[in-house]
């Protein structure tokens, strides 16, 4: 297998990897879980941007002809989502693990219901998801076997992008929705408990 066809599915892995994590997380009920489940989502997203980073920059710097510039326009689909990862998720998961943190001193202390919410706010689930399935056509167009660059091919990869994109948001949304309104709750009827008690 070539070397930088290699290179190119170790970080698709990673990505695809790290869609997978950021999947379950608002699943979680315990605090010490939820906060292990974040560390290793900053660490997999750290490692995917910082290859995606790698091999383009390779393929700015290098004269001979590189992974890079024989996938540039498959390439150029995972850089757009994984800069909205690295300004926008990286922060949110940080604040996440923070948090997670003050609750995981027992092994089985709950997750806060804001906490999970938080988990799956749609910032920190689309753009990792999102970036790890715009890897594949970076991948298809590595192998050689289909071309995607010609105009045909990429509206139809775009136009599967746009509706991919849309469906996981939409569904990332409503279940980010959900947990909020659960918190709300959770938090009405603990400021009525507190009044209660304290009259």
């Amino acid at each position: 297998m070539d070397t930088d066809l290699a290179i190119l599915l170790a970080i698709a892995a990673v990505w695809l990897a790290a869609g997978l994590v950021v999947e379950g997380m608002p699943r979680l009920t315990a605090a010490r879980a939820l906060r292990r489940r974040t560390g290793l989502l900053l660490a997999l997203v750290g490692a995917g941007l910082a290859g995606l980073a790698g091999v383009l920059l390779v393929g700015l710097v290098a004269t001979a002809p590189t992974l890079a510039d024989r996938t540039a326009t498959g390439l150029a689909l995972p850089a757009v989502p994984a800069v909205v990862v690295a300004v926008f998720t990286v922060r949110r998961l940080r604040r996440l693990w923070v948090g997670a943190g003050a609750f995981a001193a027992a092994p089985e202390t709950p997750a806060p219901p804001a906490l999970r919410a938080g988990a799956a706010h749609p910032m920190i689930a689309l753009p990792v998801q999102v970036t790890g399935l715009v890897m594949l056509p970076a991948l298809v167009t590595a192998t050689g076997l289909v071309p995607l660059t010609s105009p045909g091919m990429i509206g139809v990869v775009l136009t599967a992008t746009v509706l991919t994109v849309g469906m996981i948001g939409v569904r990332h949304a409503l279940r980010h929705s959900r947990l909020v309104e659960r918190a709300v709750t959770v938090r009405s009827r603990s400021s009525r408990t507190a009044g209660v008690l304290h009259v």
